[in-house]
């Protein structure tokens, strides 16, 4: 252990580079999930194949790597492969080194944790707009025993493990219950207000998980910020439209009420958990201190 600190404190950038190649190789498996599991398929088995049903070497599925030496074709038949598949893999590597680099390492195994579920999450819902349990009330469960596991997650620190583990898991327990529950109460409004379902039950969910991560102030940010970060979203592809005439190939799956494929405008359906968890990831990532900050400020006004 000793000569792991030292080596750590000799090349602080090692350490950081090991977990950007393991972040890597996370990422091709988490191209595999975001196939794969809204298909109810075996992420397991069978082992990774060509789209003309050639299992694909291993020199041949090297993240980031082989599709840049192979130019995005397949060796076998010479189909391309999409560009999706290498940037799942850089964002997770860049991410997980990221998280290695800010956090100690209890917080950063919970950090590379945690974006593994809105990477997931967030592609399958841009996909196919849903979000499979696995990720939401599974993410929840797991976020709260991290919680309880690694009281550095929500910052808690204390003489006896114990204490600091209770503390740590009792926010990342409020985290869930404030998270789901203010989804929850927003869409209802919404949805007597508009007469019809504003908010699909998967975001519900998706947001207590993400405040088991983040705690009770996370997930208010989450919320109002996915929100921010949905409104830039539509006035970009709104304007892109305008101005060269097409929609961006940007723009997440977007549907009529009746699930019928429809342009950007009003009173279509959007995927909404990719914003919540981009907001997620700010928070928990360096925005937290600004936030964390501005509800302390209502301290003295209570």
């Amino acid at each position: 252990m000793n000569d792991l600190q030292l080596l750590s404190a000799q090349f602080p950038w090692l350490f950081t580079l090991f977990a950007g190649g393991f972040g890597a190789l996370i990422g091709s498996f988490l191209n595999v999930c975001i196939y794969r599991i809204p298909k109810d398929e075996s992420v397991v088995t069978p082992r990774s194949h060509c789209g003309c049903g050639q299992l694909i070497a291993w020199y041949d599925n090297i993240p980031v790597l082989s599709w840049l030496i192979l130019r995005g074709r397949a060796r076998c038949c010479g189909r391309s492969f999409s560009f999706r598949y290498p940037f799942i893999e850089l964002l997770t590597a860049v991410l997980f080194a990221l998280c290695w680099h800010l956090f100690p390492g209890g917080k950063a195994i919970a950090g590379m944790v945690l974006v593994a579920i809105v990477i997931c999450a967030t592609f399958i819902d841009l996909d196919h707009m849903i979000i499979p349990d696995v990720f939401t009330i599974g993410g929840g469960v797991v976020g709260v025993l991290l919680s309880f596991a690694l009281p550095a997650l929500h910052g808690k620190s204390h003489d006896f493990f114990l204490i600091a583990s209770a503390q740590s898991g009792l926010e990342g327990v409020l985290g869930l219950m404030v998270g789901s529950s203010l989804v929850l109460w927003i869409a209802l409004i919404a949805e007597a207000i508009l007469k019809k379902e504003a908010m699909g039950f998967g975001d519900v969910k998706f947001l207590g998980a993400l405040g088991a991560f983040v705690g009770w102030k996370g997930a208010v940010f989450s919320m109002f910020g996915g929100a921010i970060i949905g409104c830039l979203w539509f006035i970009f592809a709104v304007s892109w439209k305008k101005i060269f005439g097409k929609a961006t190939t940007l723009a997440p799956k977007i549907e009529t009420p009746d699930g019928q494929p429809a342009e950007v405008g009003l009173g279509v359906h959007i995927s909404f958990g990719p914003m919540l968890g981009i907001a997620a990831l700010l928070y928990f990532l360096g925005v937290d201190h600004w936030v964390d900050l501005y509800f302390e400020s209502f301290r003295g006004v209570f």
